[in-house]
């Protein structure tokens, strides 16, 4: 069956995003020193509507950018600090009884909000996670057997520690795969380190700037990110890569051994999403595989379930991926 594609995104589109990515980027960059790369994934969350899982240790401003980006969007925004003894009703909502009109009343939580940041979402419960599923993935919450549609556009920027383990809950592979990306933070450089110093003394972090996107211009960019140009040898690229996931044994010989369980189809799905943003975020109105390749770890890394052996020898997700990278062939 042939595949049918929008128009490409024209000229006009992609200049009109550049500008308006670049309003975001400056008000992100106000309180963010560095870190492009995660300003970079935090931009394709907001133009596909992909959630996004930010892991680092302590103090690396992770909190701050998912923040500082829901703040650069004139949108509702909610955040909601993960602790062990979260219920799920904290976070869609509940009914309360009206004792003077002797009804129940809904009352919407948190998750309903165009932005929403779970801080630490491993110190929640399993069944607190749980109840994010359907918000993720469904768009949707269910509260006394009615169903609430979530705003839209919709985003979950969620926060783990990977060092404190103690009293934490680590995500199930259903809920991880609910991620389109996941993002790990590096240390910043000493010159950026002492900016950070600079813009505190400054003041800098104390400011609120005036948004600087509306809802109407990201729905604009999401509409432009859906018309970038993807060739069919990129799309076959893409699932090649998925696929070497679980057909690892056969892509990287005996090393395929060390993956227990491979990529779904909804990573397929995701690489497609964010390489188009990932290009119009570049400047241009089509993907190449470049554009793959800077994706290959941020898409596939949560989602490949590794062997106790692989553990046992150190062997990481990166590792595998970025073998998986020089076994397939780049169109």
């Amino acid at each position: 069956m042939a595949r049918h594609q929008p128009a490409p995104a024209d000229t006009r589109e992609i200049t009109t995003a550049a500008e308006v990515l670049a309003r975001v980027r400056s008000y992100v960059n106000t309180f963010v020193v560095g870190q492009q790369r995660l300003q970079e994934t935090l931009l394709i969350g907001l133009l596909t509507e992909g959630h996004v899982l930010l892991e680092s240790v302590p103090g690396l401003a992770k909190t701050t950018a998912a923040a500082s980006l829901a703040g650069a969007v004139s949108s509702s925004f909610a955040r909601i600090q993960c602790t062990p003894d979260l219920l799920p009703s904290d976070i869609i909502g509940t009914q309360i009884f009206n004792s003077s009109a002797n009804t129940f009343e809904t009352k919407l939580g948190p998750v309903h909000a165009h932005i929403v940041l779970l801080d630490e979402i491993n110190r929640s419960s399993a069944k607190t996670q749980s109840a994010m599923l359907e918000a993720m993935q469904e768009r949707q919450t269910t509260i006394g057997g009615v169903r609430y549609d979530l705003p839209s556009p919709f985003l979950v920027m969620a926060t783990q520690n990977p060092i404190e383990q103690e009293g934490t809950h680590p995500l199930p592979e259903a809920q991880l795969d609910r991620f389109m990306l996941k993002d790990l933070l590096a240390y910043p450089t000493p010159e950026e380190e002492l900016e950070i110093l600079t813009r505190m003394d400054a003041g800098v972090f104390e400011t609120h700037p005036d948004p600087a996107c509306t809802v109407e211009e990201l729905r604009s960019m999401q509409e432009s990110a859906r018309h970038i140009y993807i060739d069919p040898a990129i799309s076959r690229y893409i699932v090649e890569l998925v696929w070497a996931t679980r057909a690892a044994e056969r892509v990287l010989g005996p090393k395929g051994s060390l993956i227990e369980a491979g990529a779904s189809p909804r990573a397929s799905i995701a690489f497609t999403r964010a390489s188009r943003a990932l290009a119009l975020i570049r400047g241009r109105n089509y993907v190449i595989p470049e554009d793959v390749k800077d994706l290959a770890h941020r898409v596939l890394g949560h989602r490949i379930a590794l062997t106790f052996e692989a553990i046992a020898e150190g062997v990481t997700a990166t590792h595998l991926v970025t073998d998986i990278l020089g076994r397939v062939r780049t169109p």
